[in-house]
């Protein structure tokens, strides 16, 4: 069980992020998580959106490199250390987190983690296991 995540190379300079947003927005695809890691010359941007399929040709047709790839989504409580016993599990188990980021949903007291991790089919079992809410693409664009 996974969500899928877009994934766009954005250049570093005034407007770049602009023109993506605009450009997903005027095509109707909405974006419901986002993050991005910078570097001098560019940068990523990462999101989750209501219709990835949609979101990837359309990047692409507009000359943006872009990939979409499966993350894993969790459901957390929005507390201090909330994301504790999850990455415990993970740093017991010996999986890599590549990158993470999060967002507070509209579903009580809980935030959604996107997880980008080395061994995802283990990471799953670990976490069905052990109680921890594994989400899927239609519990985030709900």
């Amino acid at each position: 069980m996974s969500v899928k995540q877009v994934s766009v190379f954005v250049e570093n300079h005034s407007g770049s992020l602009l023109d993506i947003i605009s450009l997903l927005g005027e095509n109707k695809i909405d974006i419901k998580a986002l993050c991005i890691a910078d570097t001098v010359d560019y940068g990523i941007l990462r999101l989750i959106v209501d219709k990835p399929t949609e979101a990837l040709n359309l990047l692409k047709e507009n000359k943006y490199v872009v990939k979409v790839s499966d993350v894993v989504a969790i459901k957390i409580s929005n507390e201090p250390g909330g994301l504790k016993d999850a990455l415990k599990l993970l740093k017991e188990a010996a999986i890599n987190v590549s990158y993470l980021y999060a967002f507070i949903g509209s579903y009580g007291n809980y935030a959604s983690v996107m997880l980008k991790i080395d061994d995802e089919a283990k990471a799953i079992k670990l976490f069905n296991k052990n109680g921890i809410q594994l989400l899927e693409d239609k519990d985030l664009v709900n």
